[in-house]
């Protein structure tokens, strides 16, 4: 039986949505959650304005390959997506 298990703390399932938020909203020209959703679509990854925003609440888990994916966009190390 598959159970989730949910991450106790502020945080909810991620810790790097908080940081993937400030990186959106810190481009020369702040990008909206579906223009994010959309840069990620070119890159193969397949996601919506909802999952970028569930991501930012915590409410979503994020993947290895979508938080590097997330930081090869805005030019960071992935390591800077977990700082708190």
């Amino acid at each position: 039986m598959y159970r989730k298990y949910r991450i106790k703390g502020k945080e909810g399932n991620n810790i790097c949505g908080k940081k993937i938020r400030e990186h959106r909203l810190a481009q020369p020209e702040p990008l909206s959650q579906r223009q994010l959703a959309e840069k990620m679509q070119e890159v193969g990854i397949e996601m919506d304005k909802y999952v970028i925003m569930r991501i930012e609440s915590g409410a979503r888990y994020v993947t290895d390959v979508e938080l590097k994916t997330f930081a090869d966009f805005f030019g960071v190390p992935a390591d800077d997506l977990l700082d708190k």
